[in-house]
């Protein structure tokens, strides 16, 4: 077995009483959340389990993070909801297979390395806001049909059950690592309420009061949609919203766990493995995914390193549809929803209240608005990608208000503008406002030692400049700009003229 994980670039000691505990946990962990996102999605529950298996199993194989653990997630059911409703599950599948090789494609040209643009502040907004949102999902748990048909919360005794039920998984998950981690403290938990629960003949909400988890093994089937342009036109939009919600949910989850084991993964490595995931899924029945960051947490909170965990975890997800189903679906629901109030606890970053008043104000702003995002929306992508704008956007003007010159003029009557700080579009502005050009001497230099033209608007400011200083009859020479600040008027059609270009004290442009 050893030599079979070796091939899967496993380089760490793999701990297999750990490793499969830890996947048995996951495993019940997953079931009720599968379901629970297939009905959102407003599919059949099979649907999310059969997901939940074979995206497991295959980026567990071959992810680029071993731990984590991937599956069907509530960002991929809010996105494909309107699809279901209008095309029906046929589309859906196909939908995730285009979606997964849209992701393979991202592997491929290496597009992974781009969440390394997301700031730390919107890092702390998207775990806070999960974390908040891992807790509400678990409300709903505590609510039972009533006879009109709609859901009411529970009153009196199936109450208090519940609760004390909730409350004695969370203790046992605490203090049972303080005692012992010969077991990981979910499972033992899950298994001790469940325990109680038949042993006592205790009337309290169950895994099998959701849905039948019956089933048998994924079916596989080409999707049936007609193979042509329109259909193209159909589900390509809901593919790339589906791979780009799924690329950022697993990335963002492939840092977070990187941080908590101090490893590092690979990201593009991860994004082929969730493509090839998606595109078996879409024709084995599945409703596609990604990540799931609070069973990956659950995963590697268990003490799981190793790919092993997850292979477990599919392929018990996958016994309990075929053979276990009478015996899960008795498994009380506040043992998982203890479970995952545990995953939440741990998740949110409480260290983020220590650095308000330490970090710059839109920092903080930035965290607490991405997790608003994540709060009210669900939609974990986009309030990353909110995040990511805003702080782009915040830096900008910060470093706009960084470019200053120092003028002086020399003994030859020369006017000279030292300029610093970065010219780029935000700061043209405040850079044409430092010249004074119906006053200056008939020659002046401009000065880019200590600066650096980053893009187009820049290269379009030192054009109009050079052009006020012509119309007034006056010689401008550029001076110092670096090799690459060259390459971009090189590359800018000649808009200023080179002849104007000088580095008359080093003869080479200093590259800064």
């Amino acid at each position: 077995m050893s030599q079979i994980f070796t091939l899967f670039d496993l380089k760490q000691k793999v701990d297999y009483k750990n490793e499969i505990l830890s996947g048995l946990t996951v495993a019940l962990a997953l079931i009720p959340e599968a379901i629970a996102f297939a009905l959102i999605a407003g599919l059949h529950p099979l649907t999310g389990l059969y997901a939940a298996f074979s995206i497991g199993l295959i980026t567990s194989i071959f992810g680029g993070r071993p731990g984590m653990i991937s599956g069907a997630t509530g960002a991929i059911a809010v996105v494909i909801v309107g699809l279901a409703k209008m095309h029906g599950v046929e589309y859906i599948f196909a939908t995730v297979v285009l979606a997964g090789l849209i992701q393979m494609a991202a592997g491929f040209f290496k597009l992974g390395k781009f969440i390394r643009l997301v700031p730390h502040p919107v890092m702390f907004g998207f775990v806070n806001g999960l974390a908040i949102v891992i807790f509400m999902a678990q409300l709903s748990s505590f609510k039972v049909p009533a006879l009109d048909g709609s859901m009411e919360w529970m009153q009196g005794s199936q109450l208090y059950i519940m609760i004390g039920l909730v409350l004695l998984t969370m203790l046992i998950i605490w203090g049972l690592p303080k005692l012992t981690k010969l077991i990981p403290s979910g499972l033992a938990a899950i298994l001790v309420i469940t325990a109680i629960v038949i042993g006592f003949g205790l009337q309290t909400k169950t895994v099998g009061d959701i849905s039948s988890i019956n089933g048998g093994f994924p079916p596989f089937h080409i999707p049936e949609v007609p193979f042509t342009l329109e259909t193209l036109t159909i589900i390509f939009p809901f593919a790339l919203i589906v791979a780009g919600v799924g690329l950022i949910e697993s990335l963002l989850t492939l840092n977070l766990i990187d941080e908590i084991t101090e490893t590092r993964g690979s990201s593009n490595k991860e994004a082929v493995a969730q493509g090839l995931a998606n595109v078996v899924t879409g024709f084995f029945s599945g409703m596609g995914g990604c990540a799931m960051i609070g069973q990956s947490l659950i995963n590697i909170s268990s003490g799981a390193r190793a790919r092993l965990s997850g292979i477990v975890a599919s392929v018990m997800l996958l016994v309990f549809v075929m053979f276990g189903a009478q015996y899960i679906e008795q498994m009380p629901m506040a043992a998982l929803v203890g479970l995952m109030f545990m995953v939440s606890i741990g998740t949110f970053e409480w260290a983020s209240f220590k650095v308000i008043g330490k970090m710059p104000n839109h920092d903080i702003l930035v965290g607490m608005l991405v997790a608003a995002i994540t709060v009210l929306l669900h939609n974990l992508a986009l309030a990353v990608l909110i995040g990511v704008v805003i702080s782009a956007l915040v830096f900008s003007w910060e470093n706009a208000k960084r470019i200053r010159a120092r003028k002086y003029t020399d003994e030859e009557g020369v006017k000279h503008y030292e300029i610093y700080g970065p010219l780029f579009f935000a700061s043209t502005q405040t850079f044409a406002d430092k010249f004074e050009v119906q006053t200056d001497p008939d020659k002046v230099i401009i000065d880019f030692k200590e600066s650096r033209v980053n893009d187009m608007s820049g290269i379009e400011a030192l054009n109009k400049i050079t052009e006020r200083y012509q119309k007034a009859g006056k010689e401008v020479h550029l001076k110092h700009l670096s090799e690459d600040c060259r390459k971009l008027l090189a590359n800018a059609e000649k808009i200023i003229d080179v002849n104007i270009i000088e580095d008359p004290t080093y003869k080479v442009a200093v590259d800064l």
